[in-house]
């Protein structure tokens, strides 16, 4: 049984966004209320006008103040027992791919191919998963990974976590280095030795069909401040293997800034060169995206609780580089 839609004789409900909630985006806020309840349904009842802030229309992306009165309409959800649930190989490979965990929060390496959430024709996505491995447990994602990027996704398990931490995305978005990240890709082509570092405001657009587009557009035009840091390890097979640190945390900003300087991801089928991506296929067997979140460095607790974590690079992305080698 899947979700049904909105039940308008079994009446709305008016919930109050506590102080804790501060800061949390609408439609997150509403996926905590409506267990079980898709992402899709929930945008769906946002665009249609059904959910009210103090009495008025609202966003998805809508940051809630404490002391907002928000309008929730009816919804059946079907039971725990009725709805879908992911196939257990799948879940059982994410739950080899938990990398740290404490009490704050989990790790996870996720794969190249599996999307942050669902939505958009997919049904689960890793938080999805995660929650239906650990049921008894709140896990929010504390970001998001490009489903083609493998690497790093961090799951809180805690509200006071969520928030810290969502804190610090916020800094790094404006450049404060609130978390530290770096990525490994492999580029096509030749980079220079030592550290290029690419300072190109980006703006995101929409193709037909709702597609995100991404391109890098002149200062004090409507883009936003991006700042990434290539620098080459080693040379492959004409390609350069490059370890990249980003100071913002925009959308495809290291694949669009790469192609900016001309040497763009390897597999990139978005943003990359067709010809380059066919030769790496047919040589190397890159079916995929070369893009890893590898390491995160953040402190919680206010600086005190220091956090260095890691994840090995795909073992099909290291096949790659040793069959250029």
């Amino acid at each position: 049984m899947t979700p049904a839609n909105p039940e308008p004789s079994a009446g709305a409900r008016t919930v109050r966004v506590a102080d804790d909630r501060e800061g949390q985006r609408l439609d997150n806020f509403l996926l905590g209320q409506l267990k079980g309840a898709p992402r899709s349904l929930v945008y769906k009842l946002v665009r249609s006008g059904q959910v009210r802030v103090n009495g008025g229309r609202a966003k998805a992306e809508r940051k809630l103040e404490a002391g907002d009165q928000v309008r929730i309409p009816p919804v059946r959800i079907a039971e725990p027992g009725d709805r879908a649930t992911p196939p257990q190989g799948f879940m059982d490979a994410l739950e080899t791919a938990i990398v740290y965990e404490d009490e704050r929060l989990l790790a996870l390496n996720k794969p190249s191919g599996v999307a942050s959430h669902g939505g958009s024709g997919i049904s689960f996505g890793a938080i999805e998963t995660l929650r239906a491995l650990r049921p008894k447990q709140t896990l929010e994602l504390v970001h998001r990974l490009d489903r083609d990027t493998s690497g790093l996704l961090i799951i809180a398990k805690k509200r006071s976590t969520l928030t810290e931490m969502q804190a610090l995305m916020r800094e790094e978005a404006g450049g404060a280095g609130g978390i530290r990240k770096r990525y490994l890709a492999l580029l096509a082509g030749r980079m220079p030795d030592g550290t290029m570092s690419v300072d190109a405001p980006l703006h995101v657009g929409l193709r037909q069909g709702g597609e995100r587009h991404v391109q890098v557009v002149a200062s004090g035009a409507a883009g936003k401040a991006s700042l990434s840091h290539f620098r080459v390890l080693e040379r492959r097979g004409g390609q350069s293997y490059c370890e990249v640190r980003i100071e913002t945390g925009r959308t495809h900003q290291i694949r669009v800034h790469a192609l900016h300087i001309g040497h763009a991801v390897a597999g990139d089928d978005k943003y990359g060169d067709p010809a380059v991506n066919r030769r790496l296929r047919e040589q190397a067997g890159l079916k995929r995206l070369f893009l890893h979140a590898s390491t995160l460095e953040f402190a919680l607790d206010g600086g005190k609780v220091p956090y260095l974590l890691n994840a090995p690079l795909a073992p099909e992305l290291i096949e790659v580089l040793d069959r250029l080698a």
